[in-house]
Protein backbone atom coordinates (compact mmCIF):
# COMPACT_ATOMS: atom_id res chain seq x y z
CA UNK A 1 0.00 0.00 0.00
CA UNK A 2 2.89 1.79 0.17
CA UNK A 3 4.32 2.10 -2.86
CA UNK A 4 2.87 3.72 -6.27
CA UNK A 5 -0.22 2.04 -8.06
CA UNK A 6 0.72 1.82 -11.58
CA UNK A 7 -1.70 2.88 -14.39
CA UNK A 8 -4.23 0.37 -15.02
CA UNK A 9 -3.57 0.48 -19.03
CA UNK A 10 -6.75 -0.73 -21.03
CA UNK A 11 -6.56 -2.16 -24.57
CA UNK A 12 -9.78 -1.53 -26.75
CA UNK A 13 -10.19 -3.91 -29.74
CA UNK A 14 -13.88 -2.97 -31.51
CA UNK A 15 -14.81 -4.52 -34.59
CA UNK A 16 -14.94 -2.20 -37.87
CA UNK A 17 -18.36 -1.10 -38.09
CA UNK A 18 -20.33 2.03 -36.76
CA UNK A 19 -22.66 0.10 -34.69
CA UNK A 20 -19.58 -1.50 -32.77
CA UNK A 21 -16.76 1.17 -32.78
CA UNK A 22 -19.23 3.77 -31.43
CA UNK A 23 -20.24 2.42 -27.98
CA UNK A 24 -16.75 1.04 -27.58
CA UNK A 25 -15.61 4.75 -27.60
CA UNK A 26 -18.43 5.34 -24.94
CA UNK A 27 -17.73 2.96 -22.84
CA UNK A 28 -14.15 4.28 -22.70
CA UNK A 29 -15.15 7.75 -22.08
CA UNK A 30 -17.11 6.89 -19.57
CA UNK A 31 -14.26 4.74 -17.74
CA UNK A 32 -11.79 7.57 -17.97
CA UNK A 33 -15.05 9.82 -16.37
CA UNK A 34 -14.98 7.12 -13.53
CA UNK A 35 -11.15 6.72 -13.52
CA UNK A 36 -8.68 9.24 -14.43
CA UNK A 37 -5.61 6.98 -13.82
CA UNK A 38 -6.72 4.33 -16.50
CA UNK A 39 -4.45 4.82 -19.89
CA UNK A 40 -6.60 3.45 -22.72
CA UNK A 41 -5.14 2.09 -25.88
CA UNK A 42 -7.87 2.13 -28.93
CA UNK A 43 -7.28 -0.30 -32.13
CA UNK A 44 -8.88 0.86 -35.37
CA UNK A 45 -8.28 -0.15 -39.01
CA UNK A 46 -6.32 3.33 -40.68
CA UNK A 47 -9.40 3.52 -42.27
CA UNK A 48 -11.61 4.03 -39.09
CA UNK A 49 -8.61 6.49 -37.49
CA UNK A 50 -9.43 8.90 -40.39
CA UNK A 51 -13.60 8.30 -39.61
CA UNK A 52 -12.94 9.14 -36.32
CA UNK A 53 -10.46 12.20 -36.47
CA UNK A 54 -13.00 14.84 -35.12
CA UNK A 55 -12.51 14.10 -31.86
CA UNK A 56 -10.16 15.29 -29.15
CA UNK A 57 -9.12 12.45 -26.74
CA UNK A 58 -7.34 13.21 -23.33
CA UNK A 59 -4.11 12.63 -22.62
CA UNK A 60 -4.65 9.28 -20.91
CA UNK A 61 -6.48 7.79 -24.51
CA UNK A 62 -4.56 6.98 -27.54
CA UNK A 63 -5.46 5.50 -31.15
CA UNK A 64 -3.28 2.82 -32.43
CA UNK A 65 -3.79 1.41 -36.40
CA UNK A 66 -3.70 -1.18 -37.66
CA UNK A 67 -3.52 -1.62 -41.73
CA UNK A 68 -6.57 -1.96 -43.73
CA UNK A 69 -5.98 -5.50 -43.52
CA UNK A 70 -10.03 -6.00 -45.11
CA UNK A 71 -9.97 -5.49 -49.40
CA UNK A 72 -11.90 -2.55 -50.10
CA UNK A 73 -13.71 -4.68 -52.65
CA UNK A 74 -15.56 -5.69 -49.26
CA UNK A 75 -18.57 -3.70 -48.58
CA UNK A 76 -19.79 -4.34 -45.48
CA UNK A 77 -23.30 -3.99 -46.61
CA UNK A 78 -22.19 -5.24 -49.96
CA UNK A 79 -20.92 -8.68 -48.66
CA UNK A 80 -21.72 -8.62 -44.71
CA UNK A 81 -20.22 -12.47 -45.05
CA UNK A 82 -16.82 -11.41 -46.54
CA UNK A 83 -16.53 -8.38 -44.13
CA UNK A 84 -17.20 -10.88 -41.57
CA UNK A 85 -14.57 -13.30 -42.51
CA UNK A 86 -12.11 -10.95 -43.29
CA UNK A 87 -12.31 -9.25 -39.84
CA UNK A 88 -12.06 -12.79 -38.05
CA UNK A 89 -8.99 -14.05 -40.32
CA UNK A 90 -6.76 -10.81 -41.22
CA UNK A 91 -6.84 -8.75 -38.32
CA UNK A 92 -5.17 -10.99 -35.43
CA UNK A 93 -1.61 -10.90 -37.05
CA UNK A 94 -1.49 -6.97 -37.44
CA UNK A 95 -2.94 -6.37 -33.94
CA UNK A 96 -0.30 -9.29 -32.36
CA UNK A 97 2.49 -7.29 -33.70
CA UNK A 98 0.90 -4.09 -32.39
CA UNK A 99 0.54 -5.39 -28.68
CA UNK A 100 4.46 -5.86 -28.95
CA UNK A 101 4.80 -2.57 -29.61
CA UNK A 102 2.65 -0.93 -27.12
CA UNK A 103 4.53 1.15 -24.61
CA UNK A 104 4.77 -0.01 -20.92
CA UNK A 105 2.71 -0.82 -18.50
CA UNK A 106 1.63 -4.10 -19.87
CA UNK A 107 -2.62 -4.49 -20.76
CA UNK A 108 -4.18 -5.05 -17.18
CA UNK A 109 -7.01 -6.14 -19.99
CA UNK A 110 -8.42 -6.07 -23.56
CA UNK A 111 -11.80 -4.94 -23.84
CA UNK A 112 -12.55 -7.04 -27.33
CA UNK A 113 -15.95 -6.77 -29.26
CA UNK A 114 -17.83 -10.29 -28.74
CA UNK A 115 -17.61 -11.27 -32.68
CA UNK A 116 -13.62 -10.74 -32.76
CA UNK A 117 -13.17 -14.04 -31.21
CA UNK A 118 -9.70 -14.50 -32.13
CA UNK A 119 -8.82 -12.26 -29.33
CA UNK A 120 -9.84 -14.95 -26.30
CA UNK A 121 -6.64 -16.86 -27.58
CA UNK A 122 -4.58 -13.86 -27.86
CA UNK A 123 -5.02 -12.78 -24.37
CA UNK A 124 -4.78 -16.08 -22.86
CA UNK A 125 -1.55 -16.82 -24.80
CA UNK A 126 -0.06 -13.66 -23.33
CA UNK A 127 -1.78 -14.17 -19.76
CA UNK A 128 -3.73 -10.83 -20.60
CA UNK A 129 -7.62 -11.03 -18.79
CA UNK A 130 -9.81 -10.25 -21.71
CA UNK A 131 -13.61 -8.94 -21.38
CA UNK A 132 -15.57 -9.71 -24.02
CA UNK A 133 -18.40 -6.63 -24.97
CA UNK A 134 -21.72 -7.37 -26.48
CA UNK A 135 -22.99 -4.58 -28.37
CA UNK A 136 -26.40 -6.63 -28.65
CA UNK A 137 -28.67 -7.12 -25.66
CA UNK A 138 -28.33 -9.77 -23.19
CA UNK A 139 -31.53 -11.34 -24.29
CA UNK A 140 -30.01 -11.42 -27.96
CA UNK A 141 -26.57 -13.17 -26.51
CA UNK A 142 -28.85 -15.74 -24.35
CA UNK A 143 -31.07 -16.70 -27.65
CA UNK A 144 -27.65 -17.74 -29.56
CA UNK A 145 -26.35 -19.36 -26.31
CA UNK A 146 -29.05 -21.44 -26.07
CA UNK A 147 -29.28 -22.32 -29.60
CA UNK A 148 -29.42 -25.69 -28.90
CA UNK A 149 -32.45 -25.59 -27.37
CA UNK A 150 -33.74 -24.36 -30.30
CA UNK A 151 -32.61 -27.16 -32.16
CA UNK A 152 -33.73 -29.20 -30.01
CA UNK A 153 -37.48 -27.73 -30.24
CA UNK A 154 -37.85 -26.79 -33.76
CA UNK A 155 -35.71 -28.70 -35.74
CA UNK A 156 -33.29 -25.69 -36.53
CA UNK A 157 -30.75 -26.05 -39.49
CA UNK A 158 -28.92 -24.34 -41.51
CA UNK A 159 -31.10 -24.88 -44.64
CA UNK A 160 -34.44 -24.91 -42.86
CA UNK A 161 -37.12 -22.39 -44.32
CA UNK A 162 -39.91 -21.69 -42.32
CA UNK A 163 -43.39 -20.66 -43.53
CA UNK A 164 -45.20 -17.37 -42.55
CA UNK A 165 -47.37 -19.64 -40.59
CA UNK A 166 -44.05 -21.07 -39.01
CA UNK A 167 -42.92 -17.99 -38.09
CA UNK A 168 -45.74 -17.10 -35.52
CA UNK A 169 -44.86 -20.03 -33.71
CA UNK A 170 -43.86 -18.83 -30.11
CA UNK A 171 -40.25 -19.85 -28.07
CA UNK A 172 -40.75 -19.72 -24.97
CA UNK A 173 -38.11 -22.28 -23.60
CA UNK A 174 -35.02 -20.05 -23.33
CA UNK A 175 -34.26 -19.19 -19.75
CA UNK A 176 -34.84 -15.55 -19.00
CA UNK A 177 -35.99 -14.34 -22.28
CA UNK A 178 -39.63 -13.51 -22.81
CA UNK A 179 -41.96 -15.38 -24.84
CA UNK A 180 -41.25 -14.54 -28.78
CA UNK A 181 -42.17 -15.92 -32.32
CA UNK A 182 -39.65 -17.50 -34.54
CA UNK A 183 -39.95 -14.47 -36.66
CA UNK A 184 -39.00 -12.47 -33.79
CA UNK A 185 -35.65 -13.94 -33.48
CA UNK A 186 -32.02 -12.38 -34.95
CA UNK A 187 -32.31 -13.17 -38.30
CA UNK A 188 -29.32 -15.02 -38.95
CA UNK A 189 -31.00 -18.33 -37.27
CA UNK A 190 -33.92 -18.19 -39.68
CA UNK A 191 -33.12 -16.34 -42.84
CA UNK A 192 -31.00 -13.40 -43.65
CA UNK A 193 -27.67 -13.42 -42.81
CA UNK A 194 -27.81 -17.62 -42.22
CA UNK A 195 -24.40 -17.80 -43.48
CA UNK A 196 -22.73 -16.17 -40.40
CA UNK A 197 -24.61 -18.04 -37.79
CA UNK A 198 -21.66 -20.43 -37.26
CA UNK A 199 -19.66 -17.73 -36.32
CA UNK A 200 -22.19 -16.21 -34.08
CA UNK A 201 -22.01 -19.19 -32.18
CA UNK A 202 -18.67 -19.52 -32.07
CA UNK A 203 -18.29 -16.17 -30.81
CA UNK A 204 -20.74 -17.07 -27.87
CA UNK A 205 -19.31 -20.33 -27.67
CA UNK A 206 -15.72 -18.92 -26.85
CA UNK A 207 -16.57 -16.03 -24.48
CA UNK A 208 -16.43 -18.84 -21.70
CA UNK A 209 -12.81 -18.72 -21.93
CA UNK A 210 -13.07 -15.29 -21.18
CA UNK A 211 -12.79 -13.71 -17.76
CA UNK A 212 -15.53 -10.99 -18.14
CA UNK A 213 -18.59 -10.53 -20.19
CA UNK A 214 -19.76 -6.72 -20.40
CA UNK A 215 -23.61 -6.04 -21.35
CA UNK A 216 -24.62 -2.78 -22.43
CA UNK A 217 -27.94 -2.54 -21.23
CA UNK A 218 -29.33 -1.22 -18.32
CA UNK A 219 -29.91 -4.33 -15.51
CA UNK A 220 -33.26 -3.47 -14.57
CA UNK A 221 -34.14 -3.53 -18.67
CA UNK A 222 -33.20 -7.23 -18.77
CA UNK A 223 -32.76 -8.15 -15.05
CA UNK A 224 -34.09 -12.19 -15.53
CA UNK A 225 -31.94 -13.08 -18.32
CA UNK A 226 -28.79 -11.37 -17.08
CA UNK A 227 -29.19 -12.96 -13.37
CA UNK A 228 -29.36 -16.11 -14.76
CA UNK A 229 -26.57 -16.13 -16.84
CA UNK A 230 -24.62 -14.80 -13.98
CA UNK A 231 -25.48 -18.43 -13.01
CA UNK A 232 -24.39 -20.35 -15.59
CA UNK A 233 -21.61 -19.12 -17.03
CA UNK A 234 -18.16 -19.69 -15.43
CA UNK A 235 -16.91 -16.05 -15.76
CA UNK A 236 -17.68 -12.29 -14.30
CA UNK A 237 -21.02 -10.57 -15.83
CA UNK A 238 -21.93 -7.08 -15.94
CA UNK A 239 -24.52 -4.93 -17.17
CA UNK A 240 -22.54 -1.88 -17.49
CA UNK A 241 -25.54 0.50 -18.86
CA UNK A 242 -26.46 2.30 -22.02
CA UNK A 243 -22.78 3.42 -23.30
CA UNK A 244 -24.26 5.88 -25.06
CA UNK A 245 -22.63 9.17 -24.71
CA UNK A 246 -25.43 10.87 -22.89
CA UNK A 247 -22.67 13.01 -20.57
CA UNK A 248 -21.54 14.85 -23.38
CA UNK A 249 -25.45 15.82 -25.21
CA UNK A 250 -24.69 19.72 -24.42
CA UNK A 251 -21.58 19.99 -25.92
CA UNK A 252 -21.40 17.16 -28.28
CA UNK A 253 -20.94 19.63 -31.74
CA UNK A 254 -18.87 22.19 -31.82
CA UNK A 255 -21.10 25.65 -32.97
CA UNK A 256 -24.65 25.36 -33.90
CA UNK A 257 -25.37 23.20 -36.65
CA UNK A 258 -27.73 23.80 -39.36
CA UNK A 259 -30.31 21.47 -38.68
CA UNK A 260 -30.10 22.27 -34.75
CA UNK A 261 -31.27 25.60 -35.83
CA UNK A 262 -33.64 24.47 -37.89
CA UNK A 263 -35.01 22.03 -35.16
CA UNK A 264 -35.18 25.29 -32.43
CA UNK A 265 -37.52 27.07 -35.05
CA UNK A 266 -39.82 24.09 -34.64
CA UNK A 267 -43.13 23.58 -32.41
CA UNK A 268 -42.33 21.32 -28.94
CA UNK A 269 -42.58 17.44 -29.86
CA UNK A 270 -43.79 17.88 -33.94
CA UNK A 271 -40.51 16.48 -35.85
CA UNK A 272 -40.59 12.93 -36.59
CA UNK A 273 -36.46 11.99 -36.50
CA UNK A 274 -35.91 8.86 -39.50
CA UNK A 275 -33.22 7.09 -39.46
CA UNK A 276 -32.88 3.49 -41.00
CA UNK A 277 -29.07 3.11 -39.51
CA UNK A 278 -25.78 3.32 -41.53
CA UNK A 279 -25.87 -0.53 -42.85
CA UNK A 280 -28.24 -1.54 -44.99
CA UNK A 281 -30.84 -0.39 -46.51
CA UNK A 282 -34.55 -1.21 -47.90
CA UNK A 283 -35.20 -2.13 -51.11
CA UNK A 284 -35.98 1.06 -53.71
CA UNK A 285 -40.08 -0.08 -53.92
CA UNK A 286 -40.47 0.19 -49.98
CA UNK A 287 -38.01 3.35 -49.58
CA UNK A 288 -40.49 5.02 -51.93
CA UNK A 289 -43.67 3.91 -49.87
CA UNK A 290 -42.17 5.38 -46.83
CA UNK A 291 -41.27 8.80 -48.28
CA UNK A 292 -45.31 9.23 -49.60
CA UNK A 293 -46.49 7.69 -46.61
CA UNK A 294 -44.76 10.24 -44.37
CA UNK A 295 -45.76 13.10 -47.20
CA UNK A 296 -49.12 12.31 -46.50
CA UNK A 297 -48.79 12.36 -43.22
CA UNK A 298 -47.93 16.37 -43.38
CA UNK A 299 -45.39 15.49 -40.19
CA UNK A 300 -42.56 17.22 -40.32
CA UNK A 301 -39.26 15.33 -40.05
CA UNK A 302 -35.51 15.31 -39.86
CA UNK A 303 -34.27 12.27 -42.08
CA UNK A 304 -30.58 11.31 -41.95
CA UNK A 305 -29.91 9.58 -45.50
CA UNK A 306 -26.90 8.36 -46.87
CA UNK A 307 -28.12 9.57 -50.46
CA UNK A 308 -31.17 9.54 -51.61
CA UNK A 309 -31.97 13.27 -50.80
CA UNK A 310 -32.95 14.51 -53.97
CA UNK A 311 -35.84 11.44 -54.11
CA UNK A 312 -36.80 12.03 -50.33
CA UNK A 313 -37.54 15.82 -51.26
CA UNK A 314 -39.11 15.38 -54.93
CA UNK A 315 -42.57 15.60 -55.74
CA UNK A 316 -43.42 18.25 -53.15
CA UNK A 317 -42.39 16.36 -49.73
CA UNK A 318 -40.68 19.54 -48.30
CA UNK A 319 -42.09 19.78 -44.62
CA UNK A 320 -38.88 18.10 -43.20
CA UNK A 321 -35.20 18.36 -44.10
CA UNK A 322 -32.63 15.77 -44.98
CA UNK A 323 -28.80 15.28 -44.20
CA UNK A 324 -26.23 13.01 -44.44
CA UNK A 325 -24.99 12.72 -40.83
CA UNK A 326 -26.48 14.26 -37.57
CA UNK A 327 -25.52 14.18 -34.11
CA UNK A 328 -28.60 11.64 -33.11
CA UNK A 329 -28.52 11.23 -29.11
CA UNK A 330 -28.12 15.53 -29.64
CA UNK A 331 -31.39 15.35 -31.83
CA UNK A 332 -33.59 12.96 -30.17
CA UNK A 333 -33.06 15.00 -26.66
CA UNK A 334 -34.29 17.81 -28.86
CA UNK A 335 -37.54 19.43 -27.72
CA UNK A 336 -39.20 19.79 -30.78
CA UNK A 337 -38.28 16.05 -31.64
CA UNK A 338 -41.67 13.50 -31.13
CA UNK A 339 -40.59 10.50 -32.22
CA UNK A 340 -38.22 8.23 -33.88
CA UNK A 341 -38.36 6.33 -36.78
CA UNK A 342 -35.48 3.37 -36.09
CA UNK A 343 -34.13 0.35 -37.72
CA UNK A 344 -34.04 -0.65 -34.10
CA UNK A 345 -29.84 -1.05 -33.74
CA UNK A 346 -29.41 -1.76 -30.77
CA UNK A 347 -27.50 1.27 -29.77
CA UNK A 348 -30.29 3.39 -31.46
CA UNK A 349 -32.89 1.71 -29.65
CA UNK A 350 -30.86 2.44 -26.36
CA UNK A 351 -30.68 6.32 -27.36
CA UNK A 352 -34.55 6.35 -28.48
CA UNK A 353 -34.98 5.35 -25.00
CA UNK A 354 -32.89 7.25 -23.15
CA UNK A 355 -34.43 10.10 -24.46
CA UNK A 356 -38.02 9.20 -23.94
CA UNK A 357 -39.43 9.05 -27.65
CA UNK A 358 -41.76 6.42 -29.00
CA UNK A 359 -40.92 4.55 -31.93
CA UNK A 360 -41.92 3.32 -35.22
CA UNK A 361 -40.22 0.24 -35.98
CA UNK A 362 -38.82 -1.21 -39.07
CA UNK A 363 -36.05 -3.50 -38.95
CA UNK A 364 -33.69 -5.20 -41.37
CA UNK A 365 -31.43 -7.37 -40.12
CA UNK A 366 -29.40 -9.45 -37.73
CA UNK A 367 -31.34 -8.41 -33.93
CA UNK A 368 -33.13 -5.49 -35.00
CA UNK A 369 -35.97 -8.02 -35.35
CA UNK A 370 -35.31 -8.98 -31.62
CA UNK A 371 -34.90 -5.47 -30.60
CA UNK A 372 -38.63 -4.50 -32.56
CA UNK A 373 -40.08 -6.87 -30.56
CA UNK A 374 -39.04 -5.17 -26.67
CA UNK A 375 -39.86 -1.86 -28.23
CA UNK A 376 -43.28 -2.87 -29.19
CA UNK A 377 -44.12 -5.79 -27.20
CA UNK A 378 -42.49 -5.71 -24.21
CA UNK A 379 -41.74 -2.23 -23.11
CA UNK A 380 -44.87 -0.90 -25.53
CA UNK A 381 -42.89 2.35 -26.59
CA UNK A 382 -43.60 1.85 -30.18
CA UNK A 383 -45.13 0.78 -33.11
CA UNK A 384 -44.48 -1.82 -35.84
CA UNK A 385 -44.26 -0.72 -39.09
CA UNK A 386 -42.52 -3.74 -40.92
CA UNK A 387 -44.24 -6.69 -41.44
CA UNK A 388 -43.22 -10.35 -41.04
CA UNK A 389 -43.73 -11.49 -44.52
CA UNK A 390 -41.23 -8.85 -46.22
CA UNK A 391 -44.52 -7.62 -48.19
CA UNK A 392 -44.32 -3.48 -49.07
CA UNK A 393 -45.63 -1.63 -46.02
CA UNK A 394 -48.21 0.67 -48.26
CA UNK A 395 -47.60 4.45 -48.32
CA UNK A 396 -51.47 4.65 -46.58
CA UNK A 397 -50.14 2.48 -44.07
CA UNK A 398 -47.14 4.17 -43.19
CA UNK A 399 -48.88 7.67 -43.12
CA UNK A 400 -51.59 6.05 -40.49
CA UNK A 401 -48.95 5.22 -38.27
CA UNK A 402 -46.79 8.35 -38.39
CA UNK A 403 -49.96 10.43 -37.77
CA UNK A 404 -50.81 7.99 -34.99
CA UNK A 405 -47.61 8.04 -33.36
CA UNK A 406 -47.04 11.77 -33.58
CA UNK A 407 -49.97 12.82 -32.15
CA UNK A 408 -50.08 13.72 -28.89
CA UNK A 409 -52.76 12.38 -27.62
CA UNK A 410 -52.07 9.12 -28.64
CA UNK A 411 -51.56 6.41 -25.81
CA UNK A 412 -47.41 6.38 -27.78
CA UNK A 413 -46.95 9.50 -27.93
CA UNK A 414 -47.54 9.61 -23.56
CA UNK A 415 -44.65 7.38 -22.68
CA UNK A 416 -42.85 9.59 -21.09
CA UNK A 417 -45.65 10.08 -18.26
CA UNK A 418 -45.61 6.87 -17.60
CA UNK A 419 -42.22 4.82 -17.45
CA UNK A 420 -40.43 3.69 -14.32
CA UNK A 421 -36.95 5.20 -13.53
CA UNK A 422 -34.09 3.49 -13.00
CA UNK A 423 -30.19 4.61 -11.60
CA UNK A 424 -27.55 4.53 -13.33
CA UNK A 425 -23.99 5.84 -13.53
CA UNK A 426 -25.38 8.24 -10.95
CA UNK A 427 -28.10 9.70 -12.89
CA UNK A 428 -31.85 8.76 -13.05
CA UNK A 429 -32.57 7.48 -16.45
CA UNK A 430 -35.78 7.40 -17.83
CA UNK A 431 -36.52 4.05 -19.34
CA UNK A 432 -39.41 5.03 -21.26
Amino acid sequence: MDEPIPNCHVVAMSYPGRGHINPMLNLCQLLLNCRPDVVVSFIVTQEWLGFLSGWTPPSNFSFHTIPNVIPSEIGRAKDFHGFYEAALTKMEAPVEELLDRLELPKPSVIIYDTYLCWVVGMGNRRNIPVASFYTMSATVFSIFHHFDLLLLNHHFDSHMNFSEEEKKQLVSYIPGVPPMRIADLPTPIYGKGREVLPRALEAVALIAKAQYLLFTSVYELEAQVVDYLKQKLPLKIYSLGLAIPHPNIENSSPGKMEYMKWLDAQPLGSVLYISQGSFLSVSDAQLDEIIAGVRASCVRFLWVSRGEADRIQENGNNNGIVVPWCDQLKVLCHRSVGGFWSHCGWNSTKEGAYAGLPMLTFPIFWDQVSNSRLIVDEWKIGLRVKKDDESLVTAEEIARLVTRLMDAESDEAKVKKFGKSVRMEGRLWSIF
